[in-house]
């Protein structure tokens, strides 16, 4: 078969064409006055991303590698590289994707909003800061990109800042988001105090052979890290820390009390991208941290701070469980329906945490599995709401009453999102869910599967409340006049509602194809470690002449 390989600078340039591209835009925007060109000029700055991720996940998959880039051409741990397996090319994908459609869909919902430019310039900075999350191999960078990130985030949520609410709710975001980044940042310094690296590979490779310290290439570019207990110390706090922020960042109870606030008050496009991706930001790194960097073994040796792990783990299904229960609770009550979507957000990152904390290769499945069909069917979700929106100018679910009968395309794609996100067969949730018991049960858990399915049934309730207004409710004001959305609208609903169907439909297929293979490259950090230390070895042959 004959190998498909791109060339490594691919990672690279995600992250460089991303953010010269965002930062180029206001001046652009100088010159050129015409929104039209903002238009098109994002749109095809997001599709040369989503074609670089996408090569870069052809070429990962194909080649069963992993890829190490690095910048200047420095060494790990010396420079900053980006390290890329299984696991985060798809999710680099998918996030470069739905941006792509969430630009697509902009470029009609914002057409009557002032300073598109500046909009256009923090949600092409937004992305970049997500793929460099991602694709980074570095704790330190990962700081610098999640900074990224959450500044384009914050300025996004208060873009409307002529509303109260907007600014409110980006105040809220921003303090408490500051505050989580620079606990993040206090991490980082038991971390390099205590490993001398904040390279993630070596750290991985410590962590499982603190006493073989020569035996790897990376060593000759790393200061001496410190004793086994200091070890253990510094290893313990950085993931107790890290754990924390990212639990924030991805909104799992308690620390999801911003998001009900941010959604809703962000623009809809806005609204899916955090709800669909951002919060995939925290969910990813606590994956990441609590398998590759210290969780899992590798070929090498077991890792030191496996313990500790496992107490977090057990801490992160408590608290998976709660957001799955609070979620579903608040959904019920809410009468905004883009606030009604956003605490589903946290019904389903209590999912996805809970399938993740088992631990075992089913629930790992089942949890990655679930980020893919969260991401495209919440983002969706959110435009289909933000279509009725557009329309009517209110988010009240009363208001609304009726509207579906008159926009039955954007009707039909909230249906397919409301359907997926619900779990009925043959939409991809209700495998989610079947993975996730069957690790519940392998587990001997089989009461915590009450807790999912009562969270499951208010979550109904309140998606069914949505559909209820939209169809079945009579209107509240004449509506005789009321027309579907434009062209790009559309034509976004129309792909996204084709990939989020065939994520169902096509789950046997893409499990056992490319979720399991993923799921495995994650719990085993064999492939990541070697490929980390190959690139070290690479650049001392070169020095050495050899």
């Amino acid at each position: 078969m004959t190998m498909v390989m791109f060339p490594d600078y691919f990672v690279g340039l995600t992250t460089v064409v991303g953010i010269m591209a965002s930062f180029a835009l206001p001046l652009v925007s100088l010159g050129i006055k015409d929104k039209r060109v903002w238009d098109l000029y994002t749109l095809v700055v997001t599709f040369f991303l989503m074609t670089l991720t996408c090569a870069v996940f052809i070429d990962v998959f194909i080649n069963n590698r992993v890829i190490v880039y690095k910048f200047g051409g420095f060494p790990p741990p010396l420079g900053i590289v980006y390290t890329v397996d299984k696991f985060n090319a798809i999710i680099a994908l998918t996030t470069a994707v739905i941006c792509f459609f969430i630009a697509l869909y902009s470029v009609e919902y914002m057409e009557k909003f002032h300073g598109i430019e500046w909009y256009y310039t923090l949600l092409l900075g937004m992305e970049t800061g997500m793929l460099g999350v991602f694709y980074t191999g570095d704790v330190f960078n990962l700081f610098v990109m999640l900074e990224v990130t959450s500044i384009a985030a914050y300025g996004l949520v208060a873009f409307i800042r002529s509303t109260k609410e907007a600014v409110e709710a980006a105040l809220k975001y921003s303090i408490i988001g500051a505050t989580a980044t620079t606990l993040y940042f206090l991490s980082l310094i038991f971390i390099y105090a205590s490993f001398g690296t904040l390279n993630m590979g070596h750290i991985a490779f410590i962590a499982r052979q603190p006493r073989a310290y020569v035996l790897s290439p990376l060593s000759l570019f790393a200061t001496p890290y410190a004793p086994l207990p200091q070890l253990l110390l510094g290893a313990i706090i950085f993931i107790a820390l890290a754990t924390w922020v990212f639990s924030f960042k991805a909104a799992l109870f308690p620390s999801h009390f911003w998001l009900p606030d941010a959604h809703p008050a962000a623009p809809t496009p806005i609204s899916a991208a955090l709800s669909g991706l951002v919060v995939k930001v925290g969910v990813y790194t606590i994956m990441r941290f609590l398998t590759t960097l210290f969780g899992v073994p590798a070929d090498i040796g077991f890792p030191i701070t496996f313990n500790a792990v496992k107490v977090l783990l057990a801490i992160l299904m408590g608290l998976g469980l709660a957001s799955v229960v609070i979620g579903g609770l608040l959904m019920t009550v809410q009468t905004d329906i883009k606030r009604l979507i956003a605490y589903s957000t946290i019904l389903h990152i209590g999912i996805i945490i809970v399938a993740f904390s088992t631990f075992n290769i089913v629930g790992v499945t089942a949890s990655i599995y679930h980020i893919i069909n969260h991401s495209f069917a919440k983002a969706l979700l959110f435009m289909a709401a933000g279509a009725f929106i557009h329309k009517l100018g209110t988010r009240s679910i009363d208001e609304l009453a009726g509207a579906g009968r008159y926009m039955k395309i954007s009707l039909s794609a909230m249906l397919i999102a409301i359907l997926t996100l619900v779990g009925l067969p043959p939409f991809a949730t209700f495998t989610t869910i079947l993975l996730l018991y069957s690790a519940l049960l392998e587990l001997g858990l089989a009461p915590l599967i009450v807790i999912i399915i009562f969270g499951e049934a208010l979550a109904f309730i309140g998606y069914m409340r949505i559909i209820y207004g939209l169809w079945f409710k009579p209107p509240v004001k004449n509506l005789s006049g009321l027309k579907e959305v434009g062209a790009p609208m559309k034509v976004t609903f129309i792909v996204m509602s084709v990939i989020v169907v065939l994520i169902g439909v096509l789950a046997p297929i893409f499990v056992s194809k490319v979720i399991y293979p993923v799921a495995n490259s994650l719990m085993d950090a064999t492939a990541y470690i070697d490929a980390v230390e190959k690139a070290a070895r690479e650049v001392i042959s070169a020095l050495m002449g050899g």
